[in-house]
């Protein structure tokens, strides 16, 4: 098995504030145990109004940097994964580009949702093996906060600025979209990549797949050119601007696709689930989780999860827990380390790196 490219250092940043299940059971009919039993999210951090998606990037990105020993200026490419940018256009890379200081370099900015890492790994890996990049800094990067449906006074008590109590009416509108706001939180996560100097060490496939027939099991039904004008007032009063889920549609997807797209990584790279001594899974819900890894029969040593403390930060989850696990020894040289999402799209697939 012959590798190609390789990460050389990883690095996160989150939200500023931490939001603990109590806080948002303040704003809609929910609790900490229904939160926890559903989901296994204990809390999850949002920005300050303010902060953008492309200012967690490049937080994320600095950590990176500094942990792989690479200098800003010797990035030569910029690939980001987010469903949320700053403004509807242009994307985050070029905002990232300028807010590093860098020079006239690619940046390229790829939608895949949940699946964002994984498919992203995969474009970063060819311009690599290409020779259009040299130095890669890939970065998921997500910030949610602006789809939650909270009006100004909510938002003072979620963010613990005030214990105020919000009127019925508000909280009853609030709850209607309790099983998404409950599950997102606002993260960024980063890695430099470049050549790989070991052939055996390195990212050793990919098994990616794309089926649009279930768009509408998870989508936002506003913001886009399918609408004239693309967003309204009609659109915003109606929540429009919060994502639809059919969580038994989204469910029933991954714990099915994700385990086939793993399997099939393994016989394109000739090893076996056996074989691998790290899973980590993107974070979208740990009961999604706990599905795969049944299917995949591994045991809890040789999966990671870590939605109990971020929730679900979409295309930043899977580079969060991968620096999590570096940092903390669970990763080591020599380990086959295999990632994978599914996400709206539907887009899923799983990539098989040896550390």
């Amino acid at each position: 098995m012959q590798a190609f490219s390789r990460i050389y250092g990883s690095g996160f940043v989150t939200g500023e504030v931490l939001v603990p299940n109590e806080r948002m059971a303040r704003v809609c009919d929910t609790s900490d145990e229904w939160i926890r039993e559903r989901s296994g999210i204990e809390q999850r951090y949002f920005v300050n109004e303010g902060t953008g998606t492309s200012d967690l990037a490049v937080g994320a990105a600095k950590k990176a940097l500094d942990d792989a020993g690479v200098k800003a200026e010797e990035i030569d490419y910029i690939v980001v994964a987010t469903m949320t940018p700053d403004y509807y256009f242009p994307g985050v890379g070029s905002l990232v580009q300028a807010k590093l200081g860098l020079s006239n370099i690619p940046a390229l900015d790829i939608r895949q949702q949940c699946s964002g890492f994984v498919y992203g790994l995969q474009v970063a890996d060819a311009l690599i093996r290409s020779g259009q990049a040299k130095k890669l800094l890939f970065i998921g990067a997500e910030i949610h906060t602006g789809f939650m449906p909270f009006s100004k006074q909510g938002w003072d008590v979620v963010m613990g600025r005030s214990d105020a109590e919000i009127p019925q009416a508000e909280k009853d509108w609030n709850s209607k979209f309790r099983h998404l706001v409950v599950l997102f939180g606002d993260a960024a996560g980063a890695v430099v990549m470049g050549p790989s100097e070991d052939p055996s060490r390195g990212l050793l496939g990919f098994a990616l797949h794309t089926d649009g027939k279930n768009v509408e099991a998870l989508y936002v039904p506003s913001a886009g050119f399918a609408y004239r004008p693309y967003f309204s007032d009609e659109h915003f009063k109606e929540g429009r601007g919060v994502p639809v889920m059919d969580g038994r549609t989204v469910f029933k997807m991954a714990v099915t696709k994700m385990p086939e797209a793993v399997h099939e990584v393994c016989a394109k790279a000739g090893v076996t689930v056996d074989d691998i001594n790290l899973l980590i899974p993107h974070q979208a819900n740990l009961r999604i989780s706990e599905g795969v890894q049944k299917a995949l029969k591994l045991p809890d040593s040789r999966v990671y999860n870590n939605i109990q403390r971020y929730g679900n930060t979409t295309a930043a989850t899977i580079p969060i827990a991968y620096n999590e696990c570096k940092a903390s020894g669970r990763i080591k040289k020599g380990d086959l380390v295999c990632f994978v999402g599914l996400g709206a799209g539907f887009h899923w697939g799983a990539t098989l790196m040896r550390e």
